[in-house]
């Protein structure tokens, strides 16, 4: 991990300069990735019963919506969908193993 700034991908004139940019994505995208998982520990403190943890309707519409958010930036919306998929999956497991664990 480096201190250095990252620079917009636009201003990137090396691969070092795209390495750090990338490397700093990542550490965003885990920061993120930790509050989400948060979302799924406040859901399943406030879900009532354990059924309520797979909700089909929700992981479709989450789906559409990022791939739709990517197909509007340039992403490949299939990429998304399949990170999507298994981010949605994993939330769902991690909600349920949530669930369980406040209840026991």
């Amino acid at each position: 991990m480096t201190d250095i700034p990252a620079k917009a991908p636009e201003d990137c004139e090396t691969m070092i300069d795209v390495r750090i940019g990338v490397d700093a994505t990542d550490r965003a995208l885990m920061e993120l990735l930790d509050q989400r998982f948060g979302y799924m520990r406040a859901a399943a403190r406030i879900k009532g019963t354990r059924d309520a943890v797979r909700d089909e309707e929700r992981k479709d519409y989450v789906i559409r919506a990022a791939v739709k958010d990517a197909e509007t930036r340039g992403i490949p919306g299939d990429v998304v969908a399949d990170i999507w998929e298994r981010l949605v999956e994993g939330s769902i497991a991690y909600e349920f193993v949530e669930w369980d664990r406040i209840r026991d």
